[in-house]
């Protein structure tokens, strides 16, 4: 069955625009179909279509429940934007797929790009969301100083994807337990400032890596997110 996204169909009965637009005129789907709907806060709804208007459908909620997410602990991804931003694009996409809760875009002293279109970030991440059967939309936050951000509380595992070698690095695939909320913190293209690494390690960020490789920063993103989730999945 086909999933939509209304943040608010227990109460309107309607889904937005974009999506009645999709429904209605893409889909051609036609008052008296079925489809499922979820609020983006884990509750899913079998709907039918009641009215096929594709500048705002009107749907009959015929059941409701409450999906829980595939993983426990929260997963948190902080990384400042590559400079080509289809790249980053492509990294919420994905990271979004395998299940994250929440995206922080973050300005570092070497970032390259300090500007991201973050309603086209939205629309990516509504999409993956559909797409991969998930019921709770992720937070994006950006673009957030990595000063402000450091400065954060924040419960859980803290780990920075750190390339140079004048601190100690751990294996985060040896090092994350699993069963914790966890914080991914990725650099620029040009790696974080000394001051930052000092003062990220300060915050309580463990340098780690991710691997022999050197990983493009998307690539790291992506690499802790799964790797995360596979962690995750061996305790469970």
């Amino acid at each position: 069955m086909i999933r939509f996204y209304s943040p608010d169909v227990e109460e309107t009965g309607m889904l937005p625009e974009g999506e009645s637009a999709h429904c209605c005129r893409v889909l051609r789907m036609a008052a008296g179909d079925e489809l499922e709907v979820t609020d983006g806060k884990g509750a899913l709804y079998r709907c039918r279509l009641a009215d096929a208007n594709p500048k705002g459908a009107y749907v009959e909620v015929v059941s409701r429940e409450v999906v829980e997410r595939e993983w426990r602990p929260r997963i948190t991804l902080a990384i400042a934007p590559t400079k080509n931003a289809d790249r980053m694009e492509w990294l919420v996409e994905k990271v979004v797929e395998m299940g994250v809760d929440e995206i922080v875009l973050l300005a570092c002293r070497h970032s390259e790009r300090r500007k991201m279109r973050l309603d086209r970030l939205d629309k990516i991440i509504i999409s993956a969301m559909k797409q991969s059967l998930k019921c709770v939309l992720p937070t994006l936050r950006g673009l957030v100083d990595m000063e402000d951000f450091l400065m954060e509380e924040r419960g859980g595992r803290k780990y920075m994807g750190y390339c140079a070698d004048d601190f100690e690095r751990l294996d985060f695939s040896r090092e994350y337990d699993g069963v914790s909320d966890v914080t991914i913190l990725i650099g620029p293209e040009g790696d974080f400032a000394p001051e930052e690494v000092a003062a990220a390690v300060k915050s309580g960020f463990v340098p780690v890596t991710f691997g022999k490789s050197r990983l493009r920063t998307e690539t790291a993103g992506m690499y802790g997110v799964a790797a995360a989730h596979t962690l995750m999945m061996q305790q469970s």
